[in-house]
């Protein structure tokens, strides 16, 4: 699979009284960059991140959704949903974010990322759309993107390909580990094969796991 990058998008520092951050402010709000932009390990050169409890990090260094999700939501909402609208970092065109393997290896630009994980949407994405009910119709759609590790440092840019370099056998996708966290239950021993998983979230399947034996 080749994708392309549609969009590199950079958070603005917008001040709400949705903000999850304890100060009130909120990264959530992304516009394209104008050229290729760095991508560190830490995450995107340049990219605000509010709540850093729970945005950021090694394991969520980048965040993508693609550009054919947006446009689904634009349908839904009525009304256009801009690259970076959803929150992401990349937004990409032709790329089945949401099929892809926990731990497989992307190349984008001079960068190399990993599938890490799905998001999970919370409150600020909510207050910052203005649609109450957006964390139960985001999670009935299952479509929640994908975070990325950085895996080597590069730049990124509009129109550079995405090109899916390996894929872990195990075969555990993005949007099997939300549906399976959120609205699946039953597919949740599944999620042990995928190892690529961030601790934290794999020590939360094991507690769920082991709690629903008898």
């Amino acid at each position: 699979m080749t994708g392309r990058v549609a969009a590199v998008n950079l958070g603005l520092v917008t001040e709400a009284e949705w903000a999850g951050d304890a100060s009130g402010r909120s990264g959530i709000d992304k516009r394209p960059a104008d050229g290729p932009v760095p991508v560190r390990f830490a995450g995107v050169a340049g990219d605000f991140i509010g709540e850093r409890a729970h945005h950021g990090g090694p394991d969520q260094a980048v965040y993508a959704y693609a550009a054919e999700d947006a446009e689904w939501w634009s349908a839904e909402l009525g009304r256009t949903v801009a690259p970076g609208g959803l929150g992401e970092n990349l937004t990409t065109w032709a790329v089945d974010v949401t099929g892809a393997v926990i731990g497989e290896r992307w190349a984008v630009g001079s960068a190399v990322l990993q599938v890490t994980k799905p998001r999970t949407p919370c409150a600020t994405f909510a207050g910052f759309w203005g649609v109450p009910d957006l964390i139960k119709r985001f999670t009935a759609r299952a479509a929640p993107g994908a975070y990325l590790r950085v895996l080597r440092e590069g730049e990124i840019g509009a129109g550079d390909p995405v090109e899916v370099l390996d894929r872990p056998a195990h075969g555990v996708t993005i949007g099997e580990v939300f549906r399976a966290m959120s609205l699946e239950p039953e597919l949740l021993p599944r999620l042990l094969d995928a190892t690529d998983l961030p601790e934290p979230v794999l020590e939360k399947v094991r507690r769920r796991v082991a709690g629903a034996r008898p």
